[in-house]
């Protein structure tokens, strides 16, 4: 199973676990599998078109899935998976 880093904002939707399991086996099955344990938590990452929102990054063992397949990156078991809300302010 791969682990999930779960950020603090998102943390009331996974009963406060920062870290969670997944048997996806890629970002888009992730966030499928994501839905049915934590009803609610892919509004908050993906746009209505299925797409993630701009501000969320997401990282399989530090790469940005952005510079690799996107969603269609791949997730092996022992992979850690991180959710990482952009921080703006000035």
């Amino acid at each position: 199973m791969s682990k999930i880093r779960i950020p603090t904002p998102l943390r009331r939707l996974t009963n406060e676990k920062d870290e969670v399991e997944s048997n996806a086996s890629s970002i888009s099955e992730l966030v499928v599998d994501l839905e049915e344990q934590f009803p609610g938590i892919k509004d908050r990452l993906c746009e209505d078109d299925g797409t993630i929102r701009k501000f969320i990054n997401i990282y399989v063992n530090d790469e940005d899935i952005r510079f690799l397949d996107g969603v269609n990156t791949k997730i092996n078991n022992e992979d850690i998976v991180s959710i990482i809300p952009a921080i703006a302010g000035g």
